[in-house]
This record gives structure tokens, sequence and C-alpha cells, in this order.
């Protein structure tokens, strides 16, 4: 009997004691964060546009560092330049005096520490959203609320749609793309589901003409992020890079992308 007392006298020392374990995690020089997305919302000038610029921050960070005092301006094909002024030291820049053009190139240039970064892309037009479906008895549960926002595809030419749905009940919007691959010419819809929305809610949908190169970056971002994604056996995510190119040292590279678009809004109230 003796033998097990001091075996379990054993056991429940080492098991009641506990030390701290320090997880040394790499660093790396923190990099540029660029929020460029320029949307021309049917029926308004489009002049006012903002650039926002932060950097990464250490795993266990809470806190995003703006990045303060660049240089940030885009030029058109004519050679037209518009500069961005930050807003204090928010790291959001700022014009007033923006001319949007369909189909026309823009080339972004920021410049920051002593680096340059640059983009080009090309503003996108999109086709109004016609009207939005309700279903109730959505979802694997059947009790989610369905929207589906209707759209018709041009026909006879590829095109490329990015979607927001924003309400007050998650956090962050949900955010879709699509392509007119196997639907040209055809009525299409944007897709949100939720389970906690009420009537009276308001859904605020938005949908955004882009490039293909934009819907392949959001298309894999996406796909990285979902809750279906990131299995045990699946490939593990890897680093998307954006159009944003450092001209200065091509390996130190930015996050983020430039975008332009026509952009339609509509306001849904949940029934």
């Amino acid at each position: 009997m003796k033998p097990l007392i001091i075996l379990l006298i054993i056991f429940l020392s080492f098991t009641s004691c506990e030390e701290v374990i320090d997880v040394d995690l790499n660093t790396e020089a923190p990099r540029l964060v660029i929020e460029a997305s320029i949307n021309w919302q049917k029926g308004t000038a489009g002049n006012e546009q903002s650039i926002k610029l932060s950097l990464t921050a250490p795993f266990f960070s809470e806190t995003i560092q703006p990045a303060n005092n660049a240089v940030v301006y885009i030029t058109n094909s004519a050679n037209e330049q518009f500069t961005f002024n930050e807003i204090g030291n928010s790291g959001v820049y700022i014009n007033n005096n923006f001319v949007p053009i369909i189909d026309q190139t823009y080339n972004l240039t920021i410049i920051y520490e002593d680096e340059i970064y640059t983009a080009t892309e090309t503003l996108k037009p999109v086709v109004p959203i016609d009207f939005v479906e309700q279903n109730n008895e959505g979802g694997f549960s059947g009790e989610e609320t369905e929207l589906k926002a209707f759209f018709h595809d041009p026909a006879d030419e590829e095109n490329y749609y990015f979607f927001e749905f924003i309400s007050d009940i998650p956090a962050i919007p949900s955010l879709e793309v699509y392509n007119d691959e196997f639907t040209n010419g055809n009525t299409m819809f944007g897709f949100y589901t939720e389970e906690e929305l009420s009537a009276g809610d308001e859904v605020t949908i938005r949908i955004h003409g882009t490039s293909e190169r934009f819907y392949n970056f959001m298309f894999i971002l996406l796909q990285q992020i979902s809750e279906e994604g990131g299995g045990p056996f699946e490939t593990q995510p890897a680093t998307v890079r954006g159009n944003v190119i450092n001209q200065t040292n091509p390996d130190h590279f930015p996050f983020g992308y430039f975008r332009l678009s026509e952009m339609d809004e509509f306001i849904y109230v949940v029934q």
C-alpha cells in the first residue's frame, strides 16, 4: 500500500506544477497595408475619394498603426494628377476633386519611408441592382433569412462583380465575387444569408464592377478566410498579393489592392 501512496504523491506533485513558457515568434519589419478602393456611386460626381494606409503588426498586437506622412497621388490617362492629403495622423488620405471616367486607366503612386509603391487599374462599369427577393426559410436550418439581389448581366462581354452586404448584425460586411462565365447576358443575383435578421432591419447591398485580376484576388482571399476552408488535409493558406508593387524593394511587398469601380447601392428593409 505504501508504494501506491508514494507514487500518487509523486504524480500529484508533477501535475500541480505550472511552468510559464515564452513562445519566441518570428518577427519582421512592418509592411505597408494599402486600402485603395475608388468607388464611383451611380448618380454622384464621385469626386470625394479616400485611401487608407496602415502597417502590419505583431501577432498578439491589438492596435493598428497608421502609416503617416506618405505622399499619395493618382494620375489618369491624360496625365492629370489627383493628390491625396492625410487627415491629421489618421493614415486616411483624401481627395475632393477626383474625376472618374469609365474604362479609363489610372496609376497609383505612394511614397512611404523612402520606398515607392505603384499600381495600375482601369475603372470598370457596373449594371444596377434591379430588385431584391427575400426567403425566410433559408440556410441549412431552414430558419435563416436569405436575400437575393438580382441584376442583368450585359451580353457579349466578360464581366466581374464584387458584392458587399452590410447590416448592423455582423461586425464585418459579407463579401462575395461573381463572374458571368456561364451566365453571360442573363439575370444573375448576389446572395446573402443571416440567421439573426429581423423585420425592419436594414441591409445595404452594393454591387461593384471589377477587373478580372481583382476578381481572382478576392476569390482566393475569400476562400482562405471562409469558415468552410482550411481543413486538416487542405493546403495551408499562402500570402495573397495584390496589384501594388514596391518599386524600390520588391521583396518588401505591401498588402492590399488598388481598385476602381462604378458602384450601385440598394438599401433593403427586411420584411
